[in-house]
């Protein structure tokens, strides 16, 4: 396959802290510094939550707009994407970022269970985040826990929810949620393809181990990789990661395996239909 490959880091998150890892960046500066290696070693999207001084989760606009700042200045052409996730804010709290206008923002565009709880994303929340996005052009990533989340957002692209083709990412391993399963994973490819477009790119992400399994699957496939510190803490049962950057490069390593150039930031911004950032 010479189709480039879109490698994601999902830097820090709203559970993972320095207890259970010490490399999981938590201040602005951290999430910068880890950021920039892991854009170095060939990720090209960087998924950002932020957190307090306590670790705890914040959707707190001011340090979105400082840690959008650093990372414009230290990893250029990144493409950023901002988290609107229901860990770390309630209701429009969740999109209080939007207005900074990142490149992209997830969205999740239906509940499901979690671990301890339900993932609640009721459909009037849904919709406005949609409509937010469309305001400051900020690109969603479909972030699809269900197949029933990759059909809403079919409905949402038909009523002019959702601009451009969407970029669907498969979600896998969550505990109550959907666990990693071949067969549906390859269905979700298959119903990506027949409501988007054969050439529609789409992106998968594995939680705890799973992340490599997925990481494989997606490359493998024609599909793009997400990893990093936000959904696992180790490179294997007995060895915490050293950094977000060495799961890239893991990740790039399976590239190198089925013959995948890593995407550059402007190979993936083309690939996304994402415009350049200003000169």
């Amino acid at each position: 396959m010479s189709t480039p490959c879109i490698i994601c880091v999902a830097i820090t998150g709203s559970l993972p802290t320095k207890a259970n890892n010490p490399a999981v960046p938590i201040s602005v500066s951290e999430q910068i510094e880890s950021t920039h290696a892991a854009f170095e070693a060939g990720a090209s999207i960087v998924h950002a939550h932020v957190r307090n001084a306590d670790e705890t989760p914040s959707s707190d606009p001011e340090k979105f707009a400082a840690l959008k700042e650093g990372l414009e200045k230290h990893c250029p052409g990144m493409i950023i994407q901002f988290s609107t996730g229901g860990r770390s804010g309630a209701g429009q709290t969740r999109g209080g970022m939007l207005p900074l206008a990142p490149d992209m923002a997830s969205l999740s565009v239906g509940s499901n269970n979690f671990p301890t709880r339900v993932y609640e994303n009721p459909p009037d929340l849904v919709d406005w985040l949609a409509s937010e996005m469309l305001t400051y052009d900020v690109k969603p990533e479909i972030e699809a826990f269900d197949l029933s989340h990759i059909l809403k957002a079919r409905a949402m692209a038909d009523a002019g929810q959702l601009a451009g083709t969407p970029y669907v990412q498969f979600v896998m391993g969550v505990k109550n949620a959907m666990p990693v399963d071949r067969d549906v994973f390859d269905y979700y490819i298959h119903t990506v393809k027949r409501l988007f477009g054969t050439d529609a790119p789409w992106c998968a992400a594995g939680i705890g181990s799973n992340q490599i399994i997925l990481n494989e699957w997606a490359i493998s496939s024609g599909g793009h990789a997400r990893t990093g510190l936000e959904d696992n803490v180790r490179l294997d049962r007995d060895t915490l990661a050293p950094s977000n950057a060495a799961l890239v490069e893991r990740a790039a390593e399976l590239c190198a395996k089925y013959e995948r150039p890593v995407a550059t930031w402007a190979q993936a911004r083309e690939i996304l239909g994402l415009k350049m950032p200003a000169a």
